[in-house]
């Protein structure tokens, strides 16, 4: 039988969450606490929704999937994100009462960035951000929904965030270089993440968050990871290896679909009991105190 080469990303990434493993710490250990702080905020656990887009109405429900997720997102005291669409929507968004950032598409008309920035703070957005891993596609610069997308530079990411009096945040960054380049253009946080595998063979954000989270140390910028996170003890990992908080995205979306926001709650609860769960048993009994002492590869 021949070698198959495997260039998708996420079996990659899969497969390397898949093989890390946990050590017991059980004497002395006490009942963990989920609670973390983030941006300044304390929120009921490290454990963010997806910024998806372009979200509808599941089984003739009112509310968009959009707006389920954040509404849900509000209920649990965790932190929302939500991606491209227009300001009118967003403004639904910020309704649902959700600590929201909105990420805008890197789109080649500037004005638009501005614009849906510019807005996201006028209605009471918690942070907004920039969605830096989709530029590209197959031919060049993306289209995405009728949007031609564009090169941004250091000079331009840096005018968005002082612009703003918002917490900015850079998602899709998979490299030390875009990291410290991040850091240096004044973001507050990062999402290291390759958006469910948009690039082949990319390097899973697990495997590249150490380092990330070396060459960060004393910047001030906190980092979320995202990419395959389906469970407490994938958040656990993400914790233990250096992130402050994950982000589950496609994981979430059957529970989305057939139930909307009780859907939603159910599986983030169910996530948050399991990180609870790992983290008695691990000997951590707060977030901020794991680290990947405990953590062996397979």
């Amino acid at each position: 039988m021949g070698y198959t080469r495997l260039s998708d990303a996420n079996t990659i990434n899969e497969e390397f969450l898949d093989s890390i493993l946990f050590e017991e710490r059980i004497i002395d250990s006490v009942e963990a606490d989920t609670k973390c702080t983030f941006l300044g905020t304390e929120f009921d656990m490290p454990v963010m929704t997806p910024a998806f887009s372009h979200l509808g109405n599941y089984n003739g429900r009112e509310l968009t999937g959009l707006e389920e997720y954040s509404r849900a997102a509000a209920e649990l005291n965790i932190l929302n994100f939500c991606g491209m669409m227009e300001n009118d929507m967003f403004k639904k968004i910020v309704k649902t009462g959700a600590k929201t950032v909105r990420i805008v598409k890197p789109y080649a008309d500037n004005g638009k960035v501005r614009d849906q920035m510019q807005f996201a703070e006028s209605v009471g957005a918690f942070g907004i951000g920039m969605d830096i891993d989709h530029i590209f596609g197959e031919n060049g610069y993306d289209v995405c929904v009728g949007e031609k997308m564009a090169a941004q530079t250091m000079e331009m990411l840096t005018s968005y965030i002082e612009a703003s009096s918002l917490p900015f945040v850079v998602k899709g960054v998979l490299s030390v270089q875009d990291a410290v380049k991040c850091a240096d253009a004044g973001a507050k946080a990062i999402i290291v993440s390759h958006h469910h595998g948009r690039l082949p063979y990319a390097v899973p954000p697990l495997m590249i968050l150490p380092e990330i989270k070396d060459a960060l140390k004393d910047r001030d910028v906190e980092i979320i990871v995202d990419c395959g996170i389906a469970s407490g003890s994938d958040v656990y990992k993400a914790l233990a290896l250096g992130a402050d908080a994950a982000a589950i995205g496609r994981a979430m979306l059957p529970s989305l679909e057939k139930d909307g926001v009780e859907g939603v709650k159910s599986y983030f609860t169910k996530v948050g009991n399991e990180l609870k769960y790992v983290m008695g048993f691990t000997g951590f009994s707060k977030v901020s105190d794991i680290d990947d002492s405990v953590l062996w590869t397979r």
